[in-house]
C-alpha cells in the first residue's frame, strides 16, 4: 500500500509577545515540552535549570517574554492554532552556549543562535521546521543580525526520537539555506547563514 503524503504546511510565524503567552503555554503543554523544561535549557546552568524544573522554569520563560525587550523565539500558527516554536537571540542569551567545547565560537563575528524547536506532535514530518528556522532568519535579520547560527543533530540512525531532535536536524537547515562551518562532534554540526540585515 502506497504511504499517503503528508500536505506541506503554510504557517504564519510571529514573534513570542505577552500577549501570546497563553499560546505558548498551550503549545508545551502541561510538561512544559519537555520534562519541565519550558526552553530555559540553554539559557541556564545545569543547577538552575534542574533548580527550575517544572513550573520554575515556566514562570522564568514567563519573565523573559513580558520584560518586552525582546522576544526569546517566534511562535508558529497553523489555522490559528499554535503547532510550533523556535528559540532565537543574539548568542550571548544563551549561556549553555559559551560552556560548550562542542559549540564554542566559530570567530568574533556576532551571531545571532537557534537553540530549540518544539513542534506539536500533529504537524511533525509536513515542513514546519524548515519554515519556522526561515521565519527565524527573517526575525533575526530584521533586528540587525548578519550571520545566524544553528546547532542541529545529524542522527546516526532515523528516524531520531524527537526528544533528541530539539536542536533541529541538520537536514532541516541545509533546505533552509545554511551551510557547516564546524564540526567538533560526528553528530553536531556548526550551521551558519548570512544575510545582509536591511538598511
Amino acid at each position: 500500500m502506497a504511504r499517503r503524503t503528508k500536505t506541506k504546511l503554510e504557517p504564519r510565524i510571529v514573534p513570542l509577545t505577552p500577549d501570546r503567552w497563553a499560546d505558548f503555554e498551550r503549545l508545551f503543554g502541561p510538561r512544559g515540552a519537555c520534562a519541565g523544561c519550558w526552553c530555559m535549557e540553554p539559557r541556564l546552568t545545569r543547577a538552575e535549570w534542574q533548580r527550575g524544573q517544572g513550573d520554575g522554569n515556566r514562570r522564568a520563560m514567563k519573565r523573559l517574554v513580558q520584560r518586552g525587550a525582546r522576544p526569546p523565539g517566534l511562535l508558529a500558527y497553523v489555522g490559528g492554532e499554535p503547532a510550533g516554536w523556535i528559540s532565537i537571540e543574539p548568542r550571548e542569551a544563551f549561556s549553555k552556549l559559551s560552556r560548550s567545547r562542542v559549540l564554542a565560537p566559530i570567530d568574533d563575528r556576532p551571531v545571532w543562535s537557534i537553540v530549540c524547536f518544539f513542534v506539536d506532535k500533529r504537524y511533525r514530518g509536513r515542513g514546519l521546521s524548515v519554515a519556522l528556522i526561515e521565519g527565524a532568519v527573517t526575525h533575526a535579520r530584521r533586528h540587525g543580525a548578519c550571520v545566524i547560527e544553528g546547532y542541529p543533530v545529524e542522527p546516526k540512525t532515523h528516524p531520531m526520537p524527537a526528544a533528541f531532535a530539539y536542536t533541529g536536524l541538520a537536514a532541516a537547515y541545509r533546505q533552509a539555506g545554511f551551510h557547516e562551518v564546524a564540526r567538533r562532534s560526528p553528530t553536531r554540526p556548526v550551521m551558519r547563514r548570512a544575510v545582509r540585515p536591511p538598511r
